[in-house]
């Protein structure tokens, strides 16, 4: 019997070969991640353990971009603590304002095809997109990585999802995510590894690959993992990345599931207020009055998403009494967001453009505090009642095109309808 990409990778760190789902393994881990919201359990089992020697900190990077700015006290010490931990024991250190956890991993070349990476933070499953094995862990068991440069792992059963077809102008991954919410409701895929491929995916640049995994997270799923191409490979090495180990699934794996989805027959999905998984397509909402847009988080804060944007917001003005926030994803998309000339067309047409983090999407700064009554479009990965700081407001999710159509119009809108929505990426390689 054949092996699923989830299979192969976990085996391969456990040294045993192809693992099969529901072994229990102990699996070498090639990077690992620790952010601040994370980082004071962590440290504190460490220096419980009295760990003077953490010979997998040269592997391991600290990212302070929840707190960030930090809010209050307790976080600017967290981060004095982080810093200064960093500093004795050779951990790669990302700063407040370099960005979100997700971002900064690929951008800096950390990891590669075939890795097996763990992370603080449930959208570790974003690394998926680079046919890697990505996936969240708490910060007890980051503590053993750092001292041992390994953990222990339950084999997930995989699901394989066969995109046919292409995404048609005006939608995007952010789309498809929903719709499988939609279709597997949120945790879903509890405990599994989803292997997405087929033409659709081969068709996305990398940042909406990196959408497709990222979601999978709330989903439940332990992993999200896309097979390499030319495009992934070319991506790791434009940033310094180890040589790629692809890793593809045998024609024989076993799935726990398996279905295909046509994404040409796909309209921009918005998900309602307070469920993720309560999906309908754009038209089903479309009279829906909003006060706030929010672009940006590390599901929909890459350079893709802030061009959608800008190719329908460029020399046209937000609606009146409509506030807009956009975060890139890190400093590096915030740059070349400058280049291009996006910055300024965003805050042309009425738009804040902040420094890159996670701070508003999960409300710590307290930048992004909602009214009662208040509707929010928003690009960002969950729509929890309370999310924004206020039980009285309602947050509906759908891809950066539909949030800055939205904000155009003051009504939740199908991004196809009004000029630029349609924009689309030259596909590229790198």
């Amino acid at each position: 019997m054949g092996s699923t990409i989830a299979e192969k990778i976990l085996g391969a760190h456990a040294g045993s070969g192809p693992a099969r789902a529901g072994d229990v393994i102990v699996a070498g881990v090639d990077f690992a991640m620790l952010h601040d919201a994370r980082a004071s359990n962590a440290l504190k089992r460490i220096a419980e353990f009295g760990a003077a020697h953490l010979p997998f900190a040269a592997r391991t990077a600290f990212v302070l971009d929840h707190y960030s700015p930090p809010p209050h006290q307790e976080a600017a010490n967290i981060h004095r603590e982080m810093r200064a931990f960093a500093g004795r024991h050779g951990v790669v250190f990302y700063d407040v304002g370099d960005g979100i956890c997700h971002q900064v991993l690929p951008e800096g070349g950390h990891f590669t095809c075939g890795d097996l990476v763990t992370g603080t933070d449930t959208h570790s499953t974003t690394y998926g997109a680079f046919n890697a094995f990505g996936t969240g862990v708490e910060g007890t068991d980051l503590s053993a990585v750092l001292m041992t440069g390994k953990l222990w792992f339950r084999v997930p059963e995989t699901i394989r999802v066969d995109l046919e077809g292409r995404l048609q102008p005006g939608v995007w991954a952010k789309d498809l995510t929903l719709h499988m919410l939609g279709r597997l409701g949120a945790e879903g895929a509890n405990y599994r590894a989803i292997e997405y491929a087929g033409p659709a995916v081969a068709a996305m640049d990398i940042d909406d690959r990196m959408t497709l995994s990222n979601h999978a997270a709330e989903l439940g799923a332990k992993a999200a993992l896309l097979e390499a191409d030319q495009k992934t490979i070319a991506w790791l090495k434009a940033r310094g990345a180890r040589e790629p180990r692809p890793v593809r699934a045998d024609a024989d794996a076993r799935y726990c599931e398996r279905f295909e989805i046509d994404v040409a027959a796909l309209p921009p999905q918005v998900a309602r207020k307070h469920r993720i998984d309560d999906v309908v397509g754009v038209h089903d909402v479309k009279n829906q009055r909003i006060n706030f847009a929010l672009i940006g988080t590390c599901t929909n804060g890459r350079l893709d998403d802030i061009r959608q944007a800008a190719a329908i917001l460029k020399g046209r003005q937000i609606a009146k009494g409509v506030r807009m926030i956009v975060t890139p994803a890190s400093r590096n998309v915030y740059l070349q967001a400058a280049r291009e000339g996006l910055v300024e067309a965003l805050t042309a047409a009425g738009a804040s453009v902040e420094a890159a983090g996670c701070g508003t999407c999960v409300n710590i700064t307290g930048h992004l505090i909602t009214g009662d009554g208040d509707v929010v479009i928003s690009s960002a990965n969950r729509n929890f009642k309370g999310r924004l700081g206020n039980d009285n407001s309602e947050i509906y999710v759908g891809s950066a095109a539909t949030v800055a159509a939205s904000a155009l119009t003051g009504l939740i809108t199908d991004p196809r309808s009004v000029p630029g929505g349609e924009w689309r990426p030259i596909s590229k390689a790198a």
